[in-house]
């Protein structure tokens, strides 16, 4: 065969799109960013609205969805084409010491905030399920959150996020398994996509699904787990030939054996200059066109907001159909008690297992998050273990004290509120600069969209504020 036939072949072998494995692979980090949406938060909010309101605020959950699909692709999308975190991202953006500290210090408070929720879920769950004392089933779920983190930083993104996924299944097993046995009434589903309001208190309760829906430690932990899916392999060089080679393996065991969670691979170029600005360097190294892990991060985020969207709403349609009126089913433990009488042990069982494996989950994605936010700003990189407890600790402080669970998980909702336009805006920002996206940029509808989103989540959450602080 003559030489040149061999080079044009093996040019156009190397220009076809992925083969359908290969594109699947592609999914995964929205799936370990969705998690978040199933935390323990999401199931309080979620159960109060339907056990207090019926099908009401149905059109707040797909609302929410919708917005967080958008708001999650972004934070994707500045991983993939940077190379780096919006924590990261940040950090190098910041110039005065003094102000990259005090944004630090607001994401870490809303990092702590989340693990409280999702610890006390986890502890709630581990409670109702074998009878474990709240302070115990804290620590229980701590613990499995460092093995679960351990798992990522010694076996890699991919491992993690069958892992993340297996539990993810098993969420959406738990809370979605009553509507099956008890379906909800189609025609006050449909009814509840109408928006509309009952009252102050259920504004209130608006709020806080959305501001459990969206999330801030999940927009920095998404741009980071997109970054290190899509990290070139270690030692890959920048030809082209070697680079296609090489491919993408961020998730064999010798890519981060060594590396703590969120931590790039030191032997890779950055992908950046200095100022910021996204060359073809990734593209080289990964082998694969940026543009092309954009098309499939969309069907990754794409995947996982339905997956959490449905099971949200499932949530809250169980209640509604079967906890409308019933008195105590504003607490997870009423909720529990109140199905385990209303539709047996299986399906309070399920329920508490999704309760459970929720808190594992989202647990292990919220220190990531934390980890990253602590890397990215102060450049700072703490042991793993001693970085978990120091997140861990108020969670179990408050159990120990005997704090009701349920509104400890509100209240650290309120906390969340007020990260979310310092995760939000920052965002939207660097995601329409030029200057740090390049070409990839948001288009004008894009930007206008993501302000809209951001305009509005700010003004409801000010609004959650007010309530919740004038009684």
């Amino acid at each position: 065969m003559p030489k040149t036939a061999t080079v044009r072949d093996a040019t156009t072998l190397a220009r076809r799109s992925p083969s359908t494995p290969r594109a699947a692979w592609l999914i995964g980090p929205a799936l370990v960013a969705g998690v978040a949406y199933l935390d323990p938060g999401n199931v309080a909010s979620n159960m109060t609205a339907g056990a207090r309101y019926g099908y009401l605020l149905v059109w707040v959950v797909v609302l929410g969805n919708v917005m967080a699909w958008l708001i999650q692709y972004l934070s994707a999308k500045l991983g993939i084409v940077t190379g780096r975190s919006l924590p990261e991202t940040l950090g190098a953006r910041i110039r005065n010491p003094w102000a990259r500290r005090a944004y630090w210090l607001q994401a870490e408070l809303v990092a702590m905030a989340t693990d409280i929720a999702e610890v006390i879920g986890g502890a709630v769950a581990l409670n109702l399920l074998f009878g474990v004392p709240l302070v115990w089933g804290g620590a229980i779920t701590g613990a499995v959150s460092i093995a679960l983190l351990l798992i990522q930083s010694r076996r890699g993104p991919r491992t993690f996020e069958f892992v993340v996924i297996g539990l993810l299944a098993i969420i959406a097993l738990g809370f979605s398994f009553g509507v099956v046995v008890a379906p909800p009434d189609a025609a006050g589903v449909v009814s509840g996509l109408v928006p509309r309001f009952e009252g102050t208190d259920s504004v209130l309760l608006a709020a806080s699904i959305l501001g459990a829906t969206i999330m801030p430690h999940a927009i920095y932990a998404h741009s980071a787990l997109a970054r290190d899916r899509f990290a070139p392999a270690p030692g890959a060089q920048t030809s082209q030939n070697h680079a296609k080679s090489a491919a993408i393996r961020p998730d064999s065991a010798s890519s981060a054996r060594f590396r703590e969670v969120g931590e790039p691979d030191p032997s890779a170029p950055h992908p950046l200059s200095d100022r910021g600005t996204p060359d073809r360097t990734l593209d080289r190294l990964r082998g694969i066109p940026t543009a092309r892990l954009l098309r499939a991060t969309k069907w990754d985020v794409t995947i996982a907001m339905l997956i959490a969207g449905t099971v949200n709403l499932c949530i809250l349609l169980l209640a509604a159909a079967n906890l409308a009126g019933v008195p105590g089913t504003d607490s997870l433990e009423g909720a529990y008690a109140a199905l385990y009488a209303g539709l047996g042990p299986l399906v309070a069982t399920l329920f508490a297992v999704g309760l459970l494996a929720s808190g594992l989950a989202s647990t292990s994605v919220g220190a990531y998050a934390g980890a990253e936010i602590m890397h990215g700003l102060l450049h700072l990189r703490v042991p793993l273990l001693a970085r978990r407890l120091v997140t861990l600790i108020p969670a179990l402080v408050i159990l120990a004290l005997g704090f009701d669970p349920t509104l400890a998980l509100v209240l650290s909702q309120v906390v969340l509120s007020f990260g979310i336009p310092f995760a939000l805006v920052p965002l939207v920002a660097l995601t329409a600069n030029r200057d740090v996206l390049g070409g990839f940029r948001n288009r004008v509808w894009t930007t206008v969209a993501g302000v809209a989103a951001s305009v509005f989540l700010i003004a409801l959450n000010g609004v959650l504020l007010y309530l919740v602080l004038t009684g």
